[in-house]
């Protein structure tokens, strides 16, 4: 199965927001993404059955969830908020980028200490050089209204029409200066990954 797996670039980056108008937070708020840009072994042709790759994926999956905790500092405590996507090259089909789905997200829960949430996710079929924004919800429970956000991600000249982009991310917090009310991180009493 892992011939199915063909890394060819990966790409970390961390970023740190210090200020958004106001006064200035208590807390710096950082981002971590993580992508993978790997040869789409089903590009150009139509497979009937493609969840081998998802299976193969796992790895990839444990990986990348790895790197994006240990960007930032390598504490699961310290991880706040979560979400995952992918970019299909156009000779493939949306589909192969849902191929992520299981491997990206269950990788980043299990790294994270079996986090209660899914982990949100967005696809899509783009070009070389496209970028994507991944939405990004509480670790814990979807409803925390102040971890709702999105993060845009792109690799330069990727993906090419047989490649793929997978992409994990992981924030330390709330935005800076939410204050649209809902349900608090403080108050997640449920446990259902919801509330």
């Amino acid at each position: 199965m892992t011939e199915l797996i063909d890394i060819r670039r990966v790409q970390t980056s961390v970023e740190e927001i210090f200020h958004e108008f106001g006064p200035r937070p208590g807390r710096t708020e950082r981002i971590a993404s993580v992508c993978a840009v790997l040869t789409n072994p089903y590009a150009g042709r139509y497979a009937p059955d493609i969840l081998p790759m998802m299976e193969a994926l796992k790895a990839a999956g444990l990986d990348m969830a790895t790197r994006c905790l240990n960007a930032l500092g390598g504490d699961p405590g310290t991880v706040e908020g979560y979400g995952k996507g992918a970019i299909v090259g156009s000779a493939g089909e949306l589909e192969h980028g849902a191929l992520w789905h299981v491997p990206g997200g269950y990788a980043m829960r299990e790294i994270l200490g079996n986090a209660k949430a899914i982990v949100p996710s967005t696809k899509k079929v783009a070009g070389p050089g496209a970028r994507i924004d991944i939405p990004v919800t509480h670790i814990n429970a979807s409803y925390v209204r102040s971890h709702f956000g999105a993060v845009e991600i792109g690799v330069p000249g990727s993906p090419q029409a047989d490649e793929l982009v997978f992409v994990l991310v992981m924030t330390t917090g709330a935005r800076i200066h939410e204050r649209v009310g809902g349900l608090r991180a403080d108050q997640i009493s449920v446990g259902d990954g919801q509330r």
